[in-house]
């Protein structure tokens, strides 16, 4: 076995088996995995945001779903895998908090899946799975060599999407 490599929030990172990726924390966070089950090598990124282009201060491309994205498609082609054999999958999204309105600017979750699922759809690349939405957090763990996504909860079972 490999080295784990930890993706941290707004981070982003590539690896090729038998090295594994990790993001610890995932809440409204969406850790996305970008794979080729070909050559076996693996993106991913933890996005804090949905869309770039509604903060000023947005120098850090991992931070949003939009420009995260095409920032691990970008290493990964440069890591020689061509972008119309990725795969994705999504977990995170969640709605941490309850609040007594639906203002959709507080449901962070919500707008990352949706961006996310919005900016792979627009870049031709299947979600292959997701475990996202709800109210609890996630901590995952992507192993190229197999294609597993490991989801680990608190209080709950670990599942493998």
């Amino acid at each position: 076995m490999g080295k784990m490599i930890r993706v941290g929030m707004a981070d982003l990172n590539v690896c090729s088996s038998p090295d594994a990726l990790t993001t610890l924390g995932l809440g409204s966070c969406v850790g996305i995995v970008l794979y080729d089950s070909t050559t076996k090598i693996a993106g991913m990124a933890h996005v804090m945001l949905p869309d770039s282009t509604r903060i000023r201060s947005n120098e850090n491309v991992a931070k949003f779903a939009d420009t995260g994205i095409d920032e691990l498609v970008r290493r990964l082609e440069k890591m020689g895998v061509p972008k119309k054999r990725l795969v994705a999958k999504i977990a995170g999204g969640a709605q941490m908090f309850a609040f007594s309105s639906e203002n959709s600017m507080l449901c962070v979750g919500k707008r990352n899946v949706e961006a996310t699922k919005e900016k792979l759809k627009s870049l031709d690349i299947r979600i292959i799975s997701e475990d996202t939405g709800d109210s609890y957090g996630r901590t995952i763990e992507f192993y190229p060599e197999n294609g597993n996504l490991l989801i680990k909860t608190v209080g709950k079972e670990e599942k493998i999407i």
